[in-house]
């Protein structure tokens, strides 16, 4: 396909669309112009987008969340520099299959905490705390936390926790030992809480 095609609007195959984004992506690298890099992944949960920054991985994203809005927050709160680069994303991709096939029960990648502040970034630096295969209740992760009365502000960070699975918020429960709300949607929530047990 030669630029002429492209100019004039041709279809463009699928694999030459990826070979033009990652030529594009490996050249934003070069001049240090990528600030933010994502992918999209399966899971049993739905299509996850995953976006890093240099320091780490800032971003999982639940397609019932928006991937648009989710790449519009990074874009406003990161950088605008912001581009589809899959193979910036092997490591948290192969943790997270690995996560989901049992074969992982904590993450290992580094983290970029910059979309969690105050509270809310106390609270998600708390979550691995909460072993894989058991749960929590937020009043526990409140006192963990340092702050026993706050436990609906335990919900709100859980709620906003911008790395959903990595920092394990799905394993946070209500006091009264139901689920609670989840982020990623009450079905998720439940997969990801059985997943664990039946691997555990």
């Amino acid at each position: 396909m030669t630029d002429q095609d492209l100019l004039a609007g041709a279809r463009v195959p699928d694999e030459t669309l990826v070979r033009l984004r990652g030529r594009l992506a490996d050249a934003a690298a070069a001049e240090d112009l990528l600030d933010v890099a994502y992918r999209t992944l399966d899971s049993p949960v739905g299509t996850l987008l995953v976006a890093a920054t240099p320091a780490g991985v800032v971003r999982v994203a639940f397609e019932v969340q928006g991937h648009d809005a989710a790449l519009e927050e990074l874009a406003a709160a990161v950088s605008p520099r912001v581009l589809e680069a899959p193979h910036r994303l092997d490591v948290v991709a192969r943790e997270l299959e690995e996560y989901f096939t049992g074969r992982r029960r904590a993450f290992d990648v580094a983290l970029d905490l910059r979309l969690a502040r105050g509270f809310r970034r106390e609270v998600v630096e708390h979550l691995s705390l909460v072993p894989y295969g058991t749960t929590a209740t937020y009043a526990w992760v409140a006192s963990l936390a340092g702050r026993p009365a706050a436990v609906r502000a335990v919900g709100t960070a859980c709620a906003r926790n911008p790395l959903p699975l990595v920092l394990p918020c799905h394993r946070v429960v209500r006091s009264d030992g139901t689920a609670g709300r989840y982020a990623g949607g009450d079905a998720a929530k439940h997969l990801l809480l059985r997943l664990e047990q039946e691997q555990a």
